[in-house]
């Protein structure tokens, strides 16, 4: 393959930015990762290593056959993800989704970059962009990106970041949980079976649930953060109650596809469910229950849940403030900055939400600014792939002014016709209600054909 001694530097060691350097290294050029921790910390991460998972150890669903996010898994998968490698490698069992031993998966990723010949990894904070005098540079610091380079994206840019909150939930140590009310189960038995551990409650504890998240001590803003607007797929659970009493019961704890061993002949009102954090199984996730509320609000309410009176926390929830660019105004199709060409944007920076798309956005800026070294096609992947689909949104398609972070979904993509499904699909009688799943099926079959066709034509 070859090499080019002039390297591509990549500002940011989480997830977008490991893939990026990954990719640029893997098209045999050398790239220098930097990451500013542990010399700098955030208020979110809690090491130095690089792609450390913050706020969940999900990737979320993984079928390729009819969910956008697992469409985009297996792009990323065919296009030689080292997030999707490292996260594969050291899953944990979550039903249909892809849950990872975050330290396992953090390791793997650290490891495969330190140990590959082509990357540097250099420990110290960029502050000023303008002023650099490199040719290729990929910005990639994320939602937490520090101050002093905001300042300096603000400068550069002409354009004031808008910002939203973010928000982590709490981790239990699974020793603490009372089995004899907490049981093992997914929903609807997806996956093996058993991959969620779920507390089940009845109408009158969650209704006192409800009004002790309404009544709670919460943390203070911040005099520059009170007018920061949530992430509407990000909601802190006391902010999701005071939407409306059952609010919760439609969102994180609602009650379908669960039976409860401990009481089966009694309906569930509300179920709170846990998610393996860690490959030992000993850590366990609040699904859903991202929150701000103080330390000692979310120990006093969070034991009021049947099986978790005697929980023990590994971690508490909190909040942050993510900052994201107006993407659609300031880059052009290979994300590049339009003012400045030589430098572009990459990950949860540019305002897509989630793991797995910031990971497929840093996959792209990597990719695009390799090729371009190599004076290779740099040719953007078709909108009906759901990389094309996101960079798209990233890119132009969505309305600048009114841009907001945006998970992968089928609202991005082009409408696909029921025949596009794949070929042992077709020519079946669909029951009312079952035409929308085709057509997901449809998009997903479309978008890796699509895909496969957009790697032969640029020679990927």
């Amino acid at each position: 393959m070859t090499q080019n001694t002039h390297p591509i530097h990549v500002i940011g060691g989480g997830l977008a930015g490991s893939e990026a350097a990954w990719q640029i290294a893997e098209a045999g050029i050398p790239v220098i990762l930097h990451e500013m921790r542990p010399t700098k910390t955030t208020a979110a991460h809690q090491t130095g290593g690089l792609a450390e998972l913050v706020c969940s150890n999900s990737l979320r669903a993984d079928d390729h056959t009819a969910n956008a996010v697992g469409l985009l898994h297996e792009e990323m998968r065919r296009l030689g993800s080292l997030i999707m490698t490292s996260a594969d490698a050291n899953r944990v069992p979550a039903g249909g989704a892809l849950a990872v031993d975050r330290d396992g998966f953090s390791a793997a990723v650290e490891k495969a970059l330190g140990d590959h010949p082509m990357v540097t990894i250099e420990r110290a904070e960029i502050i000023d962009l303008e002023n650099l005098d490199w040719d290729s540079v990929i910005v990639a610091t994320g939602p937490l990106t520090s101050d002093a380079l905001s300042q300096s994206i603000c400068t550069l840019t002409g354009a004031d970041q808008m910002a939203f909150f973010d928000a982590i939930a709490p981790i239990i140590y699974k020793d603490s949980i009372d089995f004899t009310k907490a049981w093992y189960q997914s929903r609807y038995d997806k996956g093996d079976g058993s991959d969620y551990i779920n507390c089940a409650m009845d109408s009158e504890q969650y209704h006192a649930f409800i009004q002790a998240l309404l009544d709670a001590e919460k943390q203070d803003f911040k005099g520059w953060e009170k007018d920061t607007p949530y992430f509407e797929g990000c909601l802190p659970i006391e902010v999701m109650a005071e939407r409306g009493v059952e609010t919760l019961t439609f969102g994180p704890m609602k009650p379908v596809g669960l039976t409860n061993p401990n009481a089966p002949e009694r309906r569930s009102y509300a179920i709170v469910q846990l998610r393996q954090d860690n490959d030992l199984g000993t850590i366990w996730n609040m699904v859903g229950f991202q929150t701000k509320l103080t330390y000692g609000e979310q120990k006093r309410i969070f034991r009021t849940i049947p099986g978790l009176e005697n929980a023990e926390f590994a971690r508490l929830g909190g909040m942050h403030r993510n900052t994201f660019i107006k993407s659609p105004e300031l880059l052009d199709r290979n994300l590049r900055l339009k003012s400045k060409p030589s430098v572009r944007f990459a990950g949860q920076i540019t305002g897509c939400e989630g793991y797995v798309e910031s990971t497929a956005i840093g996959l792209l800026a990597g990719r695009f600014a390799s090729r371009e070294r190599l004076e290779q096609d740099t040719t953007p992947p078709p909108n009906t792939t759901a990389l094309g689909a996101l960079l798209g949104h990233v890119t132009g398609d969505a309305e600048a002014e009114t841009y907001q972070p945006m998970n992968i979904n089928f609202g991005l993509f082009p409408p696909a016709e029921i025949d596009d499904r794949p070929p042992e699909l077709r020519g079946k009688r669909l029951k009312r209600g079952d035409r929308k799943k085709a057509r997901k099926a449809a998009v997903c079959a479309r978008g890796l054909v699509a895909l496969q066709a957009w790697m032969e034509d640029t020679k990927v």
